[in-house]
């Protein structure tokens, strides 16, 4: 651990190797170089007219104030019931799910009511930026194995990796960066490496509405061999075309939730509270999620028509909204080099893929997001196929 100092005076760095993460970076540059934006994973368009009106309404009425601790009832029993409707899972609302300040919130205070100083967390690469720097501002070790070329998992190495250290693993579908699911054979094999042993997981579902091509998500809900040692976390940011509101939820047995609520109360202790009550009511009904899929579908499938023509490669995408690009018939360049070219030359920021590593890629591959108006997409792809 390093010190810093000031005018004489120390502090000591609980995460000494990281800085900036790459999402600032390019959408700073990208405001630099007035350059079209695929980088930041946020959508362009704003949510529902209805939702809009929910909040003003409950802002007006009065619903300013403290919400209670783990979120407010009437949200708490809507997420309850829309896990059981959706997966056939039974969580009790009062004491197995807390309303958070965004899912990000919700990871962090999960891995800190895990890892302690030397235990290790297994994580998989690419792997979505807070996984890591959470586990180390715990003290814990990260242990990275990285997925397999096409994005499936080494179950092999898995096992190697299992020492008696570990706590946690964590898992991410629909996967961000690659846009790859946990399929059942995935789920079969994890169950039988963690049905004897006192590992816990985390489950990071937040695109868990977004699933194309009539694929499954299969959600750690599903399981209960899963679901007895998870927390399971998703965001209302990504189904409702909120991210800057900041509202996710943690499910989890009340063995966990009672450890996570001793720390989610010092964090944020409540989230805010109009926007929880309109999305109590927004939830209510089934079709404000359940054409989710329908809507991105349409927009992964223009972008990736209007690039078919083109010199990248578009690699298979089955949930989120991103798309990874294999620009290695253009460029040979690396791709955080790539990127930046592509931001200040060309005009259009996206995401390079090695940063989701922990030892970098030599993959010739970018992340783009979809999550924008159909013109920005046809506008966007036209740039990249001039190339």
């Amino acid at each position: 651990m390093s010190v810093a100092s000031t005018n004489n005076i120390s502090v000591k760095k609980k995460l000494p190797d990281w800085g900036t993460s790459i999402f600032a970076i390019m959408s700073n540059m990208a405001n630099e170089y007035n350059a079209l934006n695929l980088s930041q994973g946020f959508p362009d368009f704003n949510c529902s007219d209805e939702l809009l009106s929910l909040v003003q309404h409950f802002q007006e009425k009065g619903f300013n104030q403290y919400a209670p601790m783990p979120g407010v009832p009437v949200l708490r029993n809507v997420i309850s019931d829309t896990i059981k409707k959706v997966y056939g899972r039974s969580y009790n609302p009062d004491t197995e799910i807390t309303v958070t300040s965004g899912a990000t919130q919700a990871i962090y205070t999960a891995i800190s009511c895990i890892i302690n100083k030397g235990d290790e967390a297994i994580l998989f690469d690419p792997a979505y930026d807070c996984y890591t720097p959470d586990i180390e501002a715990n003290g814990g070790i990260p242990v990275r194995i990285p997925l397999n070329p096409d994005f499936t998992y080494n179950w092999n190495e898995v096992r190697r990796n299992i020492s008696s250290k570990t706590k946690l693993m964590i898992f991410n579908s629909p996967h961000n960066p690659a846009g790859s699911l946990l399929t059942k054979v995935d789920i079969e094999q994890l169950i039988e490496i963690v049905k004897d042993t006192d590992i816990l997981l985390l489950s990071d579902e937040v695109y868990e509405f977004i699933v194309f091509d009539n694929e499954k998500h299969e959600s750690f809900n599903l399981y209960d061999e899963l679901y007895k040692r998870s927390f399971i976390i998703s965001s209302f940011g990504k189904t409702f075309h909120t991210t800057g509101w900041k509202i996710g939820y943690c499910a989890a047995p009340v063995y966990l939730m009672n450890e996570f609520r001793k720390l989610h109360q010092f964090v944020v202790f409540a989230s805010n509270t109009p926007i929880q009550y309109a999305y109590a009511e927004y939830l209510k009904d089934e079709k404000n999620y359940s054409l989710l899929s329908e809507f991105y579908q349409k927009k992964k499938d223009l972008f990736a028509e209007m690039m078919s023509d083109s010199n990248f490669k578009v690699l298979p995408c089955m949930g989120t909204y991103f798309q990874l690009l294999d620009y290695s018939n253009i460029s040979d360049k690396n791709d955080m080099d790539f990127t930046e070219w592509l931001t200040k030359e060309i005009g259009l920021a996206t995401i390079p893929l090695s940063p989701f590593y922990e030892n970098g890629s030599s993959s010739k591959v970018i992340r783009v997001c979809f999550a924008k108006q159909d013109d920005v997409l046809i506008k966007a792809a036209g740039i990249l196929s001039s190339l």
